[in-house]
């Protein structure tokens, strides 16, 4: 106990060395700690969201963009399909599910998205207030969504056209709220859920086409039943599950190759998008090893110095009756000193990095993430810190257990 006391003491009659180890130190480890909550949250986020989705069916385009748009809902789609095509593969003997999405308008900066009830069975989402959609013009609010835009059930508002939000409000034609969902940790939770219904009858309102509904109170007639209109809807996109691994492997082609839609693989795009993220995360990691580099060799040179510095003070000790293992024991007890403080800062700074992003993101209604959690995989976090401190004290710690209490009172500075 006496020398961690005393090692204690050494490292803070240094503070100006100290506490430039210690920031060097703690910004290395802050970074891999980033690094680590980040990466686990965003693989997290894109298992969950993708779970069950086999395929994004949309307009011809960028396949990486439709997935963004159709699954996390982080990106504008390519553009509408027409209904009809869809329907007609919702038929294939290979798809076993197929779930439409329509997009266009949102609230707040919260995206507004008609679709039908399996949307909400695909998650397994439960409602936590009220009651589900029964007709168009009526919604539910992801969690997140009701939070932010502290609507209740029984409330009315109006959509704003474009999906980030600030565009020309549908204040004519306004939704009313009949529920929230429960947390899921999804996507859902940032969405506004209606009937497909609804996103139609807004817009086609909105292009003249079909006003003679406006002085119905909604009434829900909206939705024409005759071929004719049903030629002339469309939605967003469509997600689709296949009826067997096989369709795969020709399901995709025979949707790019033989219609005028584009088909792609959320896996594959994820992977894609995956490995250049990866390249920012090994970019990061790489930093934070040069960070704990130099920080191991500024901690060396710290205690090599201090070793020199020190002479009368470890020749006093010897007398006294120090062995030499004490002696090295005390600079080791500094560094570790070092170690343990910089873990608490590293794991500090690198979850108010997290929460910091977290909160940027949220406020752009993306990628959830939070500094509130913990992974096991931090632990090694600590132990990288006190195997740079301990190599970098081991020569410093070495040479003052063979030098001799004569030759300590000897020497000179």
């Amino acid at each position: 106990m006496k020398t961690i006391a005393l090692s204690w003491r050494y490292l803070v009659s240094r503070p100006l060395a100290a506490s430039l180890n210690l920031l060097l130190l703690s910004l290395g480890l802050a970074a891999i700690t980033f690094v680590l909550l980040t990466r686990a949250q965003i693989d997290r986020a894109f298992e969950r969201d993708l779970a069950g989705i086999d395929a994004v069916v949309g307009a011809k385009g960028s396949p990486m963009q439709l997935i963004l748009a159709g699954v996390f809902h982080l990106d504008v789609p390519p553009g509408n399909i027409p209904l009809k095509a869809v329907q007609a593969l919702a038929q294939d003997a290979r798809v076993a599910q197929l779930i439409p999405l329509s997009l266009g308008d949102s609230v707040q900066g919260f995206r507004i998205v008609g679709t039908t009830p399996d949307y909400l069975r695909h998650y397994g989402v439960q409602l936590a207030q009220g009651k589900l959609w029964q007709a168009p013009m009526e919604v539910v609010l992801g969690v997140g969504a009701a939070q932010a835009t502290g609507l209740q059930p029984g409330q009315a508002f109006a959509g704003a056209h474009g999906l980030g939000g600030g565009g020309a409000a549908h204040a004519a034609h306004p939704y009313r709220v009949t529920g929230v969902l429960a947390p899921c940790g999804c996507v859902l939770d940032r969405l506004v859920l209606t009937a497909t219904e609804s996103v139609w009858a807004v817009h086609e309102v909105g292009h003249g086409k079909a006003d003679a509904h406006d002085d119905h109170d909604n009434d829900h007639d909206v939705a024409h039943e005759d071929g004719h209109e049903d030629e002339q809807r469309e939605i967003t996109l469509a997600l689709i599950r296949y009826r067997s691994p096989l369709a795969a492997v020709s399901f995709p082609r025979f949707v790019n190759s033989t219609t005028n839609l584009q088909a792609a693989a959320p896996a594959l795009e994820i992977t894609r998008l995956l490995r250049m993220v990866g390249v920012g995360a090994d970019v990061l990691r790489g930093f934070g090893a040069v960070l704990l580099l130099t920080a191991a060799l500024s901690v060396f040179i710290a205690l090599w110095n201090a070793v020199r510095e020190r002479r009368a003070d470890l020749a006093l000790l010897r007398m006294l009756g120090a062995s030499p293992a004490r002696l090295a024991g005390l600079l080791l007890c500094e560094a570790l000193w070092l170690a343990v403080l910089a873990s608490v800062l590293g794991l500090a700074g690198g979850h108010l990095l997290t929460g910091l992003l977290g909160f940027l993101l949220q406020a752009e209604q993306s990628l959830p993430l939070t500094g509130w959690l913990w992974l096991g995989v931090e632990a090694w976090v600590p132990v990288i810190a006190l195997g740079v401190a301990v190599l970098a004290a081991l020569p410093p710690a070495f040479s003052a257990y063979r030098v001799e209490a004569g030759q300590l009172l000897n020497s000179k500075n």
